[in-house]
């Protein structure tokens, strides 16, 4: 295929990541099947960040969406990280296990339900520090509860990435879904750099950044199931084929033995580099 015809198809993709929140949920569905739960107009929002001089949102930055994927029933929770940084505080928290729990008795009572995370977070919300690391412990439970039945996935597309505990919260997913733009880690670099200093970790070098976080290095370490390509139709596509997949035989986080060994084999004593990191490539399990 020449290269003119790869450029146009390119060019003529639709970029999931400029999607906003409400479009990336909504882009997953089957046509016409979507609809919102808990949505703006009924104005669930953080009593908190007024007080602290911070203009609330009526949704607090979380959409909940119900409806068919591939004919089979599932909701989809997404963050807008344009909101915060996608932070999670009381708010947000409690509609994303609400909708989990939801799905989870759903399947108890004989109707599949799964579930899609689209993870555009930094974590903990700043403003509601201990409501948000409650709302984070709640959420991997019900991820853990859910998961038993259907397959919960993961999104990470970018540009915020999926930080702190919600990426805890990727972890015990059932699969993980990254685009080479996204960013995964507990930590940021910025936090890094606060902490430990710009020689540890130099925030402003993006390729740094991408080399250690991004989606690419993930999934090359098998952190990651599947990297996908910024295209909304190949990501719908990819959360289709992962909900007919099922639940895998064995989750990543019940994997422990495997990546114990693979730090106990770690040498600390030296700074790694990205080259470095890439090299365990050879350790997906």
């Amino acid at each position: 295929m020449s290269n003119l015809v790869l450029s146009r198809e390119y060019l003529q993709r639709r970029s999931f990541i400029e999607l906003n929140a409400r479009e990336r949920a909504k882009s997953l569905f089957d046509p016409g099947t979507a609809r919102e739960l808990a949505g703006p107009f009924d104005r669930i929002e953080s009593p908190w960040l007024a007080i602290q001089g911070v203009t609330p949102q009526a949704d607090d930055g979380c959409i909940v969406m119900r409806g068919t994927i591939d004919s089979c029933q599932a909701v989809v929770i997404a963050f807008n990280g344009a909101f915060q940084g996608g932070g999670i505080g009381e708010v947000s928290g409690a509609k994303l296990t609400a909708a989990l729990d939801l799905a989870c008795r759903d399947n108890e009572n004989g109707k599949p339900t799964s579930a899609v995370l689209l993870l555009e977070t930094g974590g903990v919300r700043l403003q509601e520090a201990n409501l948000g690391l409650a709302a984070v412990a709640e959420i991997i439970s019900s991820i853990i509860a859910l998961r038993r039945y259907v397959p919960v996935i993961s999104v990470i597309a970018g540009p915020v990435g999926c930080f702190g505990g919600m990426s805890l919260a990727a972890g015990v997913s059932s699969y993980i879904v990254m685009t080479p733009e996204g960013r995964l880690g507990l930590n940021g670099p910025e936090v890094i750099e606060e902490e430990s200093g710009v020689e540890e970790f130099d925030a402003s070098d993006r390729s740094l950044i991408w080399s250690i976080y991004g989606g690419q290095q993930r999934y090359d370490q098998g952190l990651v199931d599947v990297l996908a390509d910024d295209d909304a139709g190949q990501i719908a596509t990819t959360v289709r084929d992962l909900v007919a997949k099922g639940v895998p035989a064995i989750h990543r986080s019940q994997q422990v033995d495997p990546y114990r060994s693979r730090i106990a084999a770690l040498d600390p004593s030296t700074q790694w580099d990205p080259g470095l990191v890439h090299s365990w490539s050879s350790w997906s399990a």
